[in-house]
Order: C-alpha cells, then sequence, then structure tokens
C-alpha cells in the first residue's frame, strides 16, 4: 500500500555555500558557513529565518563527524525566537536522503511549520579520509585499525573486490562512473574538478586501496548546504515551486549494519551498497520502480558503490551492473538513466550527501546546469554507509 502521506510536505528553498578543498574554507568557521547556507535557503524560498521552528538533522548532529550542530546555538546566531521541532537521524551520509523524511514526518504531525536540514563541513581538525585511523582504540575500532582499515575508502575496496570476484565486474566500470561525473562537471563553475578524464588518465592514478584508485574516491571539500521544507499547502504561497517529498525512507538490514566496520556478512549483503531493503520500501511506498526515475542522484562517495546502488535499486539486475555502467547508460547525454548530472561526490564537492538533494530540486524546478528534459520524478540515496541508509523520491 503507497503512503498516505505522499506529497503532503514539499522543499522550498535551498541554500549553499562555495565549495572550497579540504580545510581552506578556514578561517570562516562551521557555524558561519552553516549560517550563510540557511540564510540563502531562506531567500531562496521567500521566508524570513525568524519563521523555521524546526531542525531535521542527520549524521546525529555532527558537522563532518567532528563539530557539532548546536539547535541552540544556531538559534542564537540567527535570531530564531522558538523551534518546536528538533531531531536527528543516526550514522553518518547514509541518513542523508533519510533527513527529508524526518522533517516531514514534523511537518505532517502538525510539529512544526518550516523546517531546516543543514550539513556542514569543514576538515582543518581531521580529514575525513583516515577518520577511523583517528578515533581511540576500542573493541570495533581495534579490528579496523591493525587491519589498515583506517578511512572510509579501505573498508568500501573490500566491497568493491568481492563483486569484481564473485560478479566479473572490471575496473572499467568504476572508470566509466568517474569519467562521466567529471563530464559533468565541465560546465559548472564551483566545481571541484573540471578538467575532462580519460581511461588512461584513470588507470594512471595512484592506488590507494586496492582495487580503489586516487579517482575512485569522493573529493574531500569543506562548505554547507541547508534545504527546508513545509507543508504542501503553506508551499504554495512561497518564492518557489514546491518540490514534493513523495516518499521517503531510511534504516538497513542487521547484516549490513554490523558488517560495514566488522565485514562479518554475507555475499548478498558483502557485494552490495546495502540498500536493498530501502529500495524495495520506498518502491513500495510510492508506488514506483526504477524504470519511473528520470534522473537519480546517487550516494557516490566511492564509485564502486555506485554501481552496485544501480543494482539494489533496480536499475539493472545483481551482478550486472559492471555491464550496465560500461554501456554508458548512466551518462547525462545519451544514458538510459542519467547519474549526478552535477558531478556528485567525486567531481563536483563533497558535502556528505546534501549536494545530491540541492541537485535534484534544481532538477524538478527546471533550472539545473545540466536539465534532464521534462525531469518530473528524482530519486536521491543517502550511503553506503553505517545505519541508516536512506531512500527518497522527490517529485515535480
Amino acid at each position: 500500500m503507497v503512503w498516505e502521506h505522499r506529497d503532503k510536505a514539499a522543499i522550498v528553498g535551498v541554500g549553499a555555500t562555495p565549495y572550497y578543498p579540504r580545510g581552506q574554507s578556514w578561517p570562516r568557521t562551521t557555524n558561519e558557513m552553516i549560517g550563510d547556507a540557511i540564510l540563502a535557503a531562506c531567500d531562496d524560498a521567500g521566508i524570513k529565518v525568524q519563521q523555521i521552528d524546526g531542525f531535521a538533522y542527520y549524521a546525529s548532529a555532527m558537522a563532518g563527524y567532528v563539530d557539532k550542530m548546536d539547535t541552540a546555538s544556531l538559534m542564537e546566531m540567527l535570531g530564531i525566537p522558538e523551534v518546536t521541532f528538533t531531531a536527528t537521524l543516526t550514522s553518518g551520509g547514509g541518513g542523508s536522503a533519510g533527513s527529508m523524511g524526518l522533517a516531514a514526518a514534523a511537518l505532517i504531525a502538525g510539529d512544526a511549520t518550516y523546517v531546516v536540514t543543514v550539513m556542514a563541513l569543514q576538515q582543518a581538525k581531521q580529514r575525513l579520509g583516515t577518520v577511523f585511523g583517528a578515533l581511540a582504540p576500542d573493541p570495533e575500532n581495534s579490528f579496523l585499525q591493525p587491519s589498515g582499515l583506517v578511512g572510509p575508502g579501505h573498508l568500501m575496496s573490500v566491497l568493491a573486490r568481492r563483486h569484481m570476484h564473485l560478479y566479473g565486474t572490471r575496473r572499467e566500470a568504476f572508470a566509466e562512473i568517474v569519467m562521466s561525473s567529471r563530464q559533468n562537471t565541465l560546465n559548472r563553475p564551483g566545481a571541484m574538478r573540471r578538467t575532462p578524464l580519460t581511461l588512461d588518465e584513470y588507470f594512471a592514478a595512484p592506488m590507494l586501496a586496492d582495487p580503489l584508485c586516487r579517482l575512485d574516491f569522493c573529493l574531500e571539500t569543506d562548505g554547507a548546504v541547508a534545504v527546508i521544507t513545509t507543508t504542501s499547502d503553506r508551499a504554495l504561497d512561497l518564492k518557489q515551486k514546491p518540490v514534493y517529498i513523495h516518499g521517503a525512507v531510511h534504516g538497513g538490514r542487521a547484516q549490513w549494519g554490523r558488517a560495514f566496520a566488522w565485514m562479518g556478512m554475507p555475499d548478498e549483503y558483502f557485494a552490495s551498497a546495502g540498500n536493498k531493503s530501502i529500495a524495495d520500501r520506498l518502491w513500495a511506498k510510492t508506488g514506483l520502480s526504477a524504470a519511473d526515475m528520470d534522473v537519480a542522484l546517487l550516494y557516490d562517495h566511492f564509485s564502486p558503490l555506485v554501481l552496485m546502488q544501480l543494482e539494489d535499486y533496480g536499475f539493472c539486475a545483481r551482478g550486472e551492473g559492471g555491464a550496465f555502467v560500461e554501456s554508458g547508460a548512466i551518462r547525462f547525454d545519451g544514458g538510459s538513466i542519467p547519474v549526478n548530472p552535477h558531478g556528485g561526490q567525486l567531481s563536483e564537492a563533497y558535502i556528505i550527501g546534501m549536494t545530491h538533494i540541492r541537485e535534484a530540486v534544481e532538477q524538478l524546478r527546471g533550472v539545473a546546469i545540466n536539465q534532464v528534459p521534462d525531469a518530473e520524478l528524482a530519486l536521491v540515496t543517502g550511503g553506503p554507509a553505517s545505519l541508516p541508509v536512506s531512500g527518497l523520491v522527490l517529485r515535480k
């Protein structure tokens, strides 16, 4: 049965700071970037910042897993007089798409009128690429650190190698994902990587965590992105065309949640993005399928996980992601399902999933730089990461 609250909440404002190479946003503070992104989102929506009365975070309200986002501090900074809802999803970037469902829940329940979701990242203190290696030892990371699994990329490299072993997936498929994302940033002024990329250049890149080379890793960037949601009725009176929250789910199977760090899972999960159960629930909730999507904004912190998400969400069968990608199916120009027309986290910027929501909104407003013609439905994903992972369908 489809979700009875489809389209009852809508995204009405999006704002962002410029994107910076890792650590180069300093001396701007994290809170300064958060404030700028929220104010820009309010301006985009045509509301005053004082009208915000809800916060829906993810990543446990951590800005880049290092700095805490505190509602009271943001209220003081922005002059927000009162909030009636503030909550967060746990884990990390896996909750980015699901945070829109958290905001919708508050709005549908009548607990808030304007809810902001924000993520910021400033890697002046700790780069995310080695975040696990920087943690104090405990029973879990004491397994990871001596094994050399000191960052997310090292964990994902093991999943990628298993997919290659089971299904014959080639590095050429990973290269196609990276080259496709790079092609999409050639005309984007704010993107970090804007030069063409050839297959030879991909294979010449240094290997960081076999089979993943440097170009298979997402960017390490600073910046902030904020999104404002409200009820669909209220959205009709605002500045922008509403982008409706058609369905949002988050969670995941226990086999994936423990295995992301422990690697103790069967092949059904080991060679996947951990999104299959999320996809099944999302399609049931919306009454849609992969075939209905006009554009897909897939969380691309590491290139092989894009391929595995295409399988999990049903764009192709399990084990066929490599051939699907190598066929050119995800290309903006000529593919059957354009994936990350903004360049994603591999080529535009990495703000832990929020750039994907921003791009989905722009696609459905019809104002994207690489606009998919007549786009009406967009899939946005969060993760693969520790639980929760999440999925979101937005509708024009």
